[in-house]
């Protein structure tokens, strides 16, 4: 499938990749409608930093996931859905699973039948690696068990099935998309990568973590936009879960060093308790396959770690940027 002018729907279009893959579609010449979380600000998230021309060329649409009747008039007259919109911060998610079912699982219901009572010809519905949990062998590939490890990862878990369902139970054209660690420009503080660098921008000597032994498959955000992207084009993966991963791993610890080295080597790392997660709750080792992906489109990972970071660091160098983020603050 083309995406050139096909008319698009992106859930979640602020956040973080959502924003990145607004601005790949819009390249695209897609015809793009950025389904926003209403609030009494206004804000357009991550779209408010983009330029006059740029927005000119994006269509807002502020609404609510959770509710069926908006999800119906955003899906109403798209080609396309890239469904992003979640709760994704896993220590909040301990806090409040409540919202975390409404919105990740019955979210993605609400657009999974609005989709199927409008002419929609492809969704692709975004999951995790969390749904994975704790490799249970590596790599990592679509067949493995899922786990439950956190609230967040039992909802992604059930968002994924009931996409899954309306697949089988009435052909609805649903891909999904499980992406690995994604990280880059905008990533919000609740990720490891944002909060390192901040602290370290910030001129913290102390660097405050959770957990330093897990380790990660980290994906630059440009490669996993270009997931979405060729998986999109790709005529095989109706009814599919796809892995976006770079198939490499890395601990938080040499993760946290590689920064120090990179912003101040006179930083220490120490660990913060609170931000530790209960014992079997805590993902100990994500290492994604990714020969699906490369079989069924023709997505290759462009970027290395070192790249991915240095861009990343080099983003929030900027002052705007950076003075967006609270470092001295324990963000869930």
């Amino acid at each position: 499938m083309q995406l050139k002018n096909k008319k698009v729907l992106v859930t979640g279009a602020c956040g973080f990749i959502g924003s990145h893959l607004v601005e790949r579609l819009v390249k695209e010449d897609a015809q793009v409608k950025a389904f926003i979380y209403y609030n009494s600000f206004n804000s357009w998230g991550w779209l408010d930093t983009f330029p006059k021309e740029k927005l000119e060329k994006i269509e807002i649409f502020t609404g609510d996931i959770r509710d069926p009747n908006g999800v119906r008039d955003a899906v109403n007259g798209a080609d396309v859905v890239f469904h992003l919109a979640a709760l994704i911060g896993i220590p909040f998610s301990y806090h409040s699973p409540d919202t975390y079912i409404d919105t990740n699982i019955k979210g993605t219901l609400n657009i999974l039948q609005a989709c199927r009572h409008s002419n929609v010809k492809k969704i692709l519905v975004t999951s995790t690696s969390e749904v994975y949990g704790t490799a249970k062998y590596i790599p990592i590939d679509e067949q493995h068990p899922r786990q439950g490890q956190s609230p967040y990862s039992a909802t992604k878990i059930g968002a994924d099935h009931i996409a899954e369902s309306f697949y089988r139970s009435f052909d609805l054209p649903v891909v999904i998309v499980r992406p690995f660690n994604t990280y880059g420009p905008r990533q919000s503080a609740r990720a490891v990568i944002p909060t390192i660098i901040t602290q370290l921008l910030s001129g913290q000597k102390e660097i405050k973590l959770g957990a330093l032994h897990p380790t990660r498959d980290l994906v630059f955000v440009k490669d996993t936009v270009e997931g979405f992207i060729e998986i999109a084009r790709s005529d095989k993966t109706l009814g599919e879960e796809i892995n976006i991963a770079t198939q490499s791993e890395i601990s938080i610890q040499h993760l946290a060093q590689k920064l120090i080295d990179l912003i101040d080597p006179e930083a220490k790392i120490i660990t913060d308790n609170k931000r530790l997660r209960p014992e079997k709750s805590e993902v100990e080792r994500l290492l994604g396959c990714n020969a699906k992906i490369k079989k069924l489109t023709n997505w290759r990972p462009k970027y290395t770690l070192d790249d991915g970071l240095r861009i990343t660091i080099e983003w929030f160098k900027n002052k705007k940027n950076l003075r967006l983020y609270k470092p001295d603050i324990y963000n869930v």
